[in-house]
């Protein structure tokens, strides 16, 4: 394999649907139940097979937010850029695809509370479902520093970060348009050490350690990560031998390094490598199976804390009042990890997709009526 196999002349595969990042996506939010289920079964996983299970969880946010970045940028960046899409139709759309889906589990939340407690079942953890932490949360602005949004659908607050991140989007692409692939590239990787060393200086720990309440200045280096390996992907063509293997060493460097210590900084690399990888390599033959599994991994990702507060509302008071054993506790657990899937799928079947359907349909129309009216060609001929 000479030096041509990393080349800015010539053409980069695009993105498609049915290939290996929607696999990634399917994957990460996969580990993102298990990681969220591991502490509720009868024994920890991080505490009776091993620490990573529970430090997983910093590692999949990170690829989620450098994966969004990617996707947006390559998806997004050419009509966003080249004004055939606005930074107002840009931020609409983005919006209208996760606050529905959010506002509906954040109030199925608030129904299963005030249900269980009308049948005279308190929460098991009262602390999570705090009525002050509520108002933050469902608007979605807890990640700015706005009191509240603690507990109910904790994990949101990687959504609420990622609207700052949206807004943000049209800024960060006119400045990387400018730059080359590897100027963009060390400007990726130098703005992310560069907020890591300001949170160590400031604040005393790294940046991924930043609380859910300042999530957005956690999320932004790392979104913008996304966008420069983007740019960078879409400028340079990297021989697909080299990304598939490049892909698989990271991959297997990533686990490995989990069995001893979070290693963030080398995880994190890990991280782009599989990312680029992904996008480098063609997909001759796209699959319909892995592009529904991706279409379903945003439902996965809303649904599963849902899914996890009430099986396991139901489940822990039959365990205490048929003093089950833990073959049976373990049972329980697993249909947990099953119902998370499985809700994910019908509400994604159901309700997501059908009422995402409908948004698009009306912001084509939006945009319809926004566009210029086309003036009636008169023929001057016979």
């Amino acid at each position: 394999m000479a030096w041509t196999a990393i080349s800015t002349r010539n053409e980069t595969p695009p993105i498609v649907r049915g290939g290996w990042l929607d696999a990634l996506r399917f994957i990460v939010a996969g580990l993102i139940i298990l990681h969220h289920f591991q502490g509720a079964g009868p024994i920890a996983l991080a505490e009776g097979l091993h620490p990573a299970f529970e430090r997983s969880g910093f590692l999949l946010t990170n690829f989620f937010l450098i994966d969004s970045g990617y996707v947006l940028m390559r998806v997004y960046g050419a009509s966003v850029a080249g004004g055939r899409m606005s930074a107002g139709d840009f931020f609409l759309k983005r919006y209208l695809r996760v606050v529905p889906a959010h506002l509906m589990m954040g109030l199925t939340l608030v129904a299963l509370v005030v249900g269980g407690g009308m049948l005279g079942f308190a929460p098991r953890a009262p602390e999570w479902f705090r009525w002050d932490q509520l108002p933050a949360q469902l608007t979605l602005t807890q990640a700015y520093g706005v009191p509240g949004g603690y507990g109910w659908n904790a994990p949101s607050w990687s959504i609420s970060a990622l609207i700052g991140c949206y807004l943000a989007f049209p800024w960060l692409l006119r400045g990387l348009m400018k730059l080359g692939p590897w100027a963009t590239l060390g400007l990726g990787v130098g703005g992310y050490l560069l907020a890591n060393e300001l949170t160590w200086a400031l604040l005393g720990y790294p940046v991924y350690q930043m609380p859910m309440g300042f999530g957005f200045f956690r999320a932004l280096p790392l979104f913008f990560l996304g966008m420069a390996l983007a740019w960078f992907a879409q400028k340079t063509w990297i021989h697909p031998r080299l990304a598939g293997w490049s892909g698989i060493g990271a991959a297997v460097l990533l686990a490995g390094l989990q069995f001893f210590d979070k290693h963030a900084l080398a995880s994190l690399a890990c991280i782009s490598v599989i990312i680029l990888a992904a996008g480098a390599i063609p997909t001759p033959r796209p699959s319909k199976w892995v592009e529904k599994a991706a279409q379903v991994s945003f439902s996965m990702f809303i649904t599963n804390e849902v899914v996890r507060i009430a099986w396991f509302g139901v489940g822990n008071v039959a365990i205490a009042r048929l003093a089950l054993p833990v073959a049976a506790q373990w049972a329980i657990w697993a249909g947990g990890v099953l119902a998370a899937f499985a809700f994910a799928w019908l509400f994604h079947v159901a309700v997501d997709q059908p009422l995402q359907n409908r948004i698009r349909d009306w912001l084509k129309g939006r945009r319809a009526r926004k566009a210029p009216a086309l003036q009636p060609v008169v023929s001057l001929e016979g």
